[in-house]
Formats: C-alpha cells, structure tokens, sequence
C-alpha cells in the first residue's frame, strides 16, 4: 500500500505515531487503514449526535425538539420550516412586546420583518421587508403568533410584491417569464 493510496484520515494519522520502520509494511498499512476507517464512522456518528444538540443544525433530532416544546411533527415539511417553526417557540418565551413578535416572525421567514401597532383598532400588523410574495410557512407563523399575542388583538399581515413598474424596462421578457406569479402583486 502506498502512502497516497490511504482511504482514511485517522487511518494515516494513526499511521504517522509509528516507528519509521513500519514504514514499508502493507499489513501495518492495512490494520490502520481498517481501524482508521473504523475511527472515522465513531467521528462522523458523534458529529451527527452533536448537530442534534442545536435547532438549526438537528436532523434526525428534530422530532425531539418537537416533542419537547409540544409542536405536532410533521415529517411531510421542510427541515428548515420544522425548524422554523422550533426557533420560534424557543424565542417566543416571555412577556408580548413587538420585539417579541419581531423575533418570533423573523424566525420563520429568515428576513427582515417590522411590526407596527395600531392601538385604537385593537391590533398589529407584521409587515415582511426582505421576502418578496407570500413567505412559505407562513400558516405556521400565524398559528405561532396566535398562541403568544393576547386574546383581544387582531394580526395583519403586509406582504411586498412585485410591480411591474418596478421592471419594467428592467427585466426582459424571457427573465420575467421565470418569476413565478405569486411575486407580483394580484399573482395566484
């Protein structure tokens, strides 16, 4: 076996740590390059264990997440929605403010959001800033948002969209064609 021919890391780490007169030895070169391989698996399994730890990295652990903040898995979504949607119950903790409700939205769209109060009308709007059309798991978010505000506030919501004043003489015809209709405003 030659020194470029390893198929593991840890294998040729292993390697290194031995007198130099097993240098030349294919069983040595064999054993470790089987015990390495052997290493890497137990390091990759420990990594994916650690990612669970985290909501933005879990995979396999999501459901743990899930389960612990009382939230209904639902294997059928996104990862990044279902973790979306663990974010902003953990962020979601504490006394109702706009912040509050700016980070729990901001937490399911990924961009930018501004919330604004309309106190003689009994309510709020959640206006999206970043996300053009109507952000994907946004049921989720209404129900997040219901479960925090108080009873007696009405939600809005203030979708941006596409105009097209906004490109026209900007896009071509051909770049206009691959937006999808839902991004502009009156869009399906």
């Amino acid at each position: 076996m030659n020194k470029n021919e390893w198929s593991s890391l840890r294998g040729r780490e292993l390697f290194y740590y031995l007198p130099a007169y097993y240098e030349n030895s294919r069983v040595m070169h064999s054993d470790l390059d089987a015990k390495g391989r052997e290493m890497d698996l137990l390091y990759q399994a420990l990594e994916g264990a650690a990612a669970q730890f985290y909501v933005r990295t879990a995979t396999w652990g999501l459901g743990r997440w899930e389960f612990e903040l009382g939230i209904p898995t639902d294997p059928a979504k996104p990862l990044e929605q279902r973790r979306a949607v663990v974010e902003s119950k953990l962020r979601g903790a504490g006394q109702f403010s706009g912040a509050l409700v700016k980070n729990v939205a901001e937490a399911y769209d990924g961009g930018k959001v501004e919330v604004s109060f309309q106190p003689e009308e009994w309510g709020f709007t959640v206006k999206f800033i970043d996300t053009v059309g109507i952000p994907l798991n946004l049921e989720d978010l209404k129900a997040a948002l219901e479960e925090i505000k108080p009873a007696h506030l009405a939600v809005k919501y203030a979708f941006n969209y596409l105009l097209i004043r906004e490109i026209h003489g900007v896009l071509t015809l051909a770049q206009m064609e691959q937006i999808p209709l839902n991004k502009f405003a009156g869009g399906a």
